[in-house]
Parts: structure tokens; sequence; C-alpha cells
């Protein structure tokens, strides 16, 4: 059975999007039949992974609000066992379609449920807040991947969704854990750079990937290209660091 897990921070630009294509692609590039979910109404996973969500494809819309078939949203990328359900604009407004729905925070679940069978890893990539479609996500996950950007404000917030994070193991999926904690944008040449990831470290003890991701251009081009770093450019730091995240959490998921 696949491993979901959800890619969260209600903080932008910490890496979160980035780290779930090029996560993706490194498991796949490995034999992991991967599958991204994308819940973000902004849609750059989907658009990272080569895909036009302004195309008319049935999208994680459809699946929340209009009970469509889970395998029919599903589509194979140019990129090795990687797959992926995209994101749509419809997807923006889904919040307040859902706010009246029974039992509305389980949607995802449901839908993904069918699914957990096809794939070994199946990544949810959230948007940066802890509204309706991340707390979806949260009650479909086992467990939870944190990016957080290796600057001042890096721990900002955090407080915040680990408390919804113990709120959804209370009221609704009591498996959920903390996969890890991933440091990104990292330079090891700053002082600030070493005092985040050491501060990261007291406040989630064993829970910090070893793999940083590093501060690199080609990671920033890479998306305007529709393509994960290991197909853009494969020898760089960035899918060199991406390759060890990818080693280390199937290292971690060896008994699964």
């Amino acid at each position: 059975m696949g491993k979901i897990i959800a890619v969260a921070n209600q903080k932008g630009g910490v890496g979160k999007t980035t780290t779930t294509v090029n996560l993706a692609a490194a498991l796949g590039a490995k034999g992991k039949r991967c599958l991204l979910v994308d819940i973000d109404p902004q849609g750059n996973a989907t658009s990272g992974l080569g895909v036009d969500k302004r195309g008319n494809m049935v999208s994680t819309y459809e699946l929340l609000i209009r009970n469509t078939q889970p395998e029919s949203a599903v589509y194979h990328t140019e990129f090795k066992n990687v797959y992926i359900i995209p994101s749509g604009i419809r997807l923006a407004g889904a919040e307040i379609e859902l706010v009246d729905v029974n039992r509305r925070e389980s949607r995802l679940t449901a839908t993904l449920a069918p699914l957990r069978d096809k794939f070994d890893f199946i990544l949810i990539d959230c948007p940066p807040s802890l509204g309706l479609l991340t707390l979806n996500a949260l009650c479909a996950a086992d467990t939870l991947i944190v990016p957080i950007q290796c600057e001042y404000y890096a721990l900002e917030g955090l407080s915040q969704l680990m408390s919804t994070v113990r709120q959804v193991k209370r009221l609704y999926n009591p498996e959920l854990e903390l996969e890890g904690v991933l440091l990104t944008m990292f330079d090891g040449r700053l002082n600030l750079t070493q005092q985040v990831a050491a501060e990261v470290k007291r406040f989630f003890p064993r829970k910090v990937f070893s793999t940083a991701i590093p501060r690199s251009v080609r990671l920033s081009e890479a998306p305007s290209f529709g393509k994960p770093i290991n197909y853009y450019e494969p020898g760089s730091r960035g899918a060199e660091a991406y390759d060890c995240l990818a080693d280390e959490l199937i290292a971690n998921n060896q008994s699964g």
C-alpha cells in the first residue's frame, strides 16, 4: 500500500512546491511509482511537471466537489514513474463550496483511498494556508513533510502549523505523524543559516532530514521549463540534493 505524504507549510516561499515536484521526480527515477496531488489553486506543481493547468483536464476540483472517479484525474507525466492529479483554476473557489458539504474534511481521504495500492508514494502539494484544502490533505496523509527556509523568520507560524496537526490527530486522523522537517535554501557559509538549522533541530529533535536543499539558481529556473531539476540540470547541486532526499525517504520507509 502506498504512503501518502502531505508537503505543507502555511508560510509561502519556503520551497514547498519545489520539494513536492523534485522529490516526486527523484523517487520516480529510483523506480518508485509516484503520484503528485496538486491541491494548491495556484497550480505551480502542475505546471512544474510540464502540464498545462489551463487545459480541459479533470482536476482535484472535480474530485473534491463533484465526486468524480479518481482514476479519471490521474495523468502520466513525461517523467519516469511520475503521475499527477492536476490543479485547475476552479479549485480557487473550492473552499467556499466545501463549507456546507457533509464530512468536508474527508473528501480527499475518500478520493485517494482507491489509488493507494497503485503507487509507492502519493505526495500532496498543499496551498500556503491552513484552510479546508490543507485540512483535507492532513486528514488524508499518513505523514507530513514541512519545508523550512533557512532565514530569520523560519519558525514564525510553525507553532500554528503544529497546533493544527495536533488538532487533526485528535479529531480526524490519529495516525498522522511528522515524516520530517526539510531545510531549504540552505547556504552553509552563512552564520544565520547555521543558527536557523540549530534552532530547527532543537524544535524538532530527531525529525530534521539530514539532507538540506541548497539555494540554487537552477532550482529556480527549472519550473519555467516545466521540468524537475533532475531532468533540467541533472548534475546540479539541487538535483543531487533531491536525489539524496529521495534516498533518505526510501530508507526511512523500508519496513513499509
